[in-house]
């Protein structure tokens, strides 16, 4: 809470619109909830994807000696890539195709692009999540790469990897066996990276707020994927 005063002073907690009781009684409510749904569907997938992304979570966050791994640039990229890129996709797709439809375990082409593409973007959520809390990593002494290697160059480097990883979907879509796919693929993400750039450079790098606002855009680029998965075959 100390370090979102600094960094983020408009949360919940930070404000003091939530005390630190109400937030453990949420947390600790929508936790069991979580674990009791995975509970009674019955699948493992989902179960394990849950608990895993909750062990997870609870080491990045929790101020604990060897814990609180968000103090790390590192593993906190790690967590990030770990939870979004490797779990998500990979456990609700075992989810879906096991216990949903009864169907054996296939390791298919746009399964194996979504982990591939969300591991780029999540490495980019993890770097440029810290680009507007500088000053606040700098008071509580967090290394983060914003700090060590300085917001422009991370900025840059961000929009670089998704750069990267737009120019990748497209050469995917085009290797498409379905017209259909081939225009969806390779016109979406064209529009997506368009846009990206268009963003990037209009942000000025000494505001804190348009830095926060272009990582918020980054997030409706990541839901933004989701879209154009189904049409990758």
């Amino acid at each position: 809470v100390k370090i979102d005063k600094v960094k983020k002073p408009y949360l919940p907690l930070a404000s003091g619109e939530y005390s630190v009781k109400t937030g453990i009684a949420i947390v600790a409510s929508f936790s069991i909830m979580s674990f009791w749904l995975g509970w009674i569907v019955g699948s493992w997938p989902l179960f394990w994807a849950l608990f895993v992304s909750f062990m997870l979570g609870t080491a990045y966050s929790i101020n604990l000696p060897l814990l609180r791994w968000k103090r790390f640039a590192l593993v906190a990229a790690m967590c990030i890539l770990a939870v979004r890129a490797i779990i998500v996709q990979i456990a609700f797709y075992l989810h879906i195709q096991t216990h949903v439809f009864g169907r054996p375990v296939l390791f298919t082409r746009p399964l194996i692009f979504a982990t591939a593409f969300m591991s780029f973007f999540s490495v980019v959520i993890a770097l440029f999540k810290d680009i507007p809390d500088i000053e606040g990593d700098k008071i509580f002494g967090i290394r983060s790469f914003s700090v060590t290697l300085g917001q422009k160059r991370v900025f840059w480097a961000c929009v670089s990897l998704l750069q990267t990883a737009y120019a990748v979907a497209i050469l995917v879509g085009a290797t498409s066996p379905f017209i259909w796919s081939k225009v969806i693929s390779v016109v979406g993400h064209v529009v997506l990276a368009t846009t990206l750039w268009t963003r990037a450079k209009s942000v000025d790098l000494s505001s804190k707020s348009e830095i926060t606002s272009c990582y918020m855009f980054i997030w409706k680029l990541f839901y933004a994927e989701y879209l154009l998965l189904p049409f990758l075959k």
